[in-house]
């Protein structure tokens, strides 16, 4: 059986240990050096960052996240055996890790890291298509010629370089298509390798629960289980007119991944479909005078995205979550698609208005979809808005000395509130 060492990259016949450097790490498999459909993704990420760059916390619980009132964005391996897991409230996570630290979230860290990683991919293959900033599939199908080696190989040389020259870990999934890649990749976490090749797909697939197809959550999960379906069994049951049938456009879909087949492309060039940012308070508030600070400001970080990416958007989404803990959303489509900060601040502000009957909040968000090219952003002037195109003008001179000067070089007397 062919096998891989991780940490010395040799290629041997199956065995417990590396002939060459004698470490353990090894991944065997028949069709090892076969398959190019990979899916990484890197180990507690955030966390792994902070610990990185502050050596002090690399033998403690680490959370990540907001104040006691936010949540967790993500918690370190030590923490999880805690039970603490991401989008956990933050309160219960310090009661399952109370000696835990605690520190927000840095995404240009984050963001810095995770380009760096995107820089070594792309020394792979061109069909990169990233997840998230610390997640992505990468198709290496018919590049061993090219790096003289099976995709299998570099894909571990690619984790030895991320570990040796950026100080993080990722774990692999290499498999014959998207679907079985990304299950591959959360087998064996954190520093893992794992294989799901195309001839034990279906005996691999068979007794596992269908909560692992991607987009299952826990309402399709109940729809499921109220049908009889808990495994990918179950599904291979039904016949593809009765899923369509009962499923609707998801039925062919399931029809498909209960065989382990899909037949997505990996692409590099995925267009973005919204751009959002929102803040949990410390303090639930029905405050007008708040909310409208942080609406501003949150206004103004979607714009600054949308205008660094050379988009616009025609919908403008508010999010708000009661002290209840109850979400709910309110969306306005535009006559035309923008990119401004005042007329994303002033429409969500009309949204907010109408939803204060919910207040108290403890959380508010703003968001911008339905994304087009920014040439086409503002171009309609607002004949009930006279003033609306000298704010423009003043939006525009004040985005030239935040991007000379520094983000914070001028700001607005609402942002201070």
């Amino acid at each position: 059986m062919p096998a891989l060492c991780r940490d010395c990259l040799t290629t041997f016949e199956n065995g417990p240990r590396c002939p060459k450097c004698g470490r353990p790490r090894v991944v065997a498999h028949d069709e090892l050096f076969d398959l190019g459909v990979a899916h990484m993704d890197c180990d507690a990420f955030y966390a792994s960052v902070e610990k990185r760059d502050n050596p002090d916390l690399r033998d403690k619980p680490l959370i990540v996240g907001g104040g006691r009132r936010g949540v967790v964005t993500t918690a370190c391996y030590i923490a999880r055996i805690k039970g603490v897991r991401s989008a956990m409230p933050m309160f219960k996570a310090l009661q399952l890790c109370p000696n835990a630290v605690v520190v927000p979230p840095r995404m240009e860290a984050y963001a810095e890291a995770s380009r760096a990683i995107r820089s070594l991919m792309d020394e792979l293959t061109p069909d990169v298509e990233p997840l998230s900033l610390d997640e992505a599939f990468m198709d290496l199908r018919g590049t061993a010629k090219l790096h003289g080696k099976p995709p299998a190989v570099m894909l571990a040389r690619l984790i030895k370089r991320m570990n040796d020259e950026l100080g993080l870990s990722g774990s692999i999934g290499l498999s014959h298509n998207k679907f079985l890649a990304k299950i591959a990749s959360d087998l064996d976490k954190p520093r893992g390798f794992s294989v799901i090749g195309a001839h034990e797909t279906m005996d691999f697939l068979a007794d596992k629960s269908v909560s692992l197809i991607w987009g299952v959550g826990a309402a399709t999960r109940a729809s499921l289980e109220k049908a009889g379906i808990r495994s990918f069994t179950d599904l291979r049951r039904w016949e593809k007119d009765e899923l369509n049938t009962r499923f609707g456009a998801m039925g062919e879909r399931l029809w498909h991944l209960a065989r382990g087949q899909d037949h997505r492309q990996i692409s590099s060039s995925r267009p973005m479909k919204s751009i959002s940012n929102e803040t949990t308070f410390s303090k639930d508030t029905a405050s007008m005078d708040v909310l409208d600070g942080h609406l501003w400001r949150l206004a103004q970080k979607v714009s600054d995205r949308a205008k660094a990416k050379g988009i616009a958007g025609l919908v403008v989404t508010l999010k708000i979550k009661n002290s209840k803990h109850a979400s709910f959303t309110r969306r306005l489509t535009l006559y035309d698609p923008t990119n401004t900060a005042d007329r994303l601040y002033r429409t969500a502000r009309g949204l907010l208005d109408h939803a204060m009957d919910k207040a108290p909040f403890r959380l508010i968000g703003v968001g911008l979809s339905n994304l087009i090219d920014a040439s086409g952003a503002d171009l309609s002037p607002d004949l009930l808005d006279p003033d609306a195109i000298k704010r423009a003008r003043a939006e525009q001179a004040s985005d030239k000395i935040r991007k000379k000067f520094g983000k914070d070089a001028i700001v607005k007397g609402r942002s201070l509130r």
